[in-house]
């Protein structure tokens, strides 16, 4: 098993190229939609806070990026594949759909 990670910057670090620009680009709009959203890593994944509470966890994959929770209003969106309960998967094969994603941050964020 490999070592924890501390900062969101170090998980990105050892994400493969592809997975990390997707990431980094999640992670840039977070902090654009809710300024006051704080970083940390919980559960081993980046994981974005907001008045001390866990509102978006990321995960990186090989063939795709996770959002947890998804909430069940998006589950039939053209773009997410629902993976088991709470988690929005966006496979790396295709166009990552941004403003779905920034929606999915504003609900989640409750801004």
């Amino acid at each position: 098993m490999a070592a924890p990670v501390e900062s969101i910057d170090e998980y990105l670090s050892s994400c493969p190229t592809e997975v990390r620009q997707i990431l980094t680009e999640i992670r840039r709009r977070v902090h654009v939609l809710v300024p006051d959203a704080e970083e940390a890593i919980q559960y081993r994944m980046p994981t974005f806070t907001r008045n001390d509470a866990a509102f978006l966890h990321l995960a990186a994959w090989r063939r795709h990026v996770s959002i947890y929770p998804l909430p069940t209003e998006f589950e039939g969106e053209p773009g997410v594949h629902a993976s088991g309960k709470g988690t929005g998967r966006f496979p790396i094969s295709a166009p990552v759909p941004y403003d779905l994603i920034d929606r999915i941050i504003k609900t989640l964020a409750a801004v």
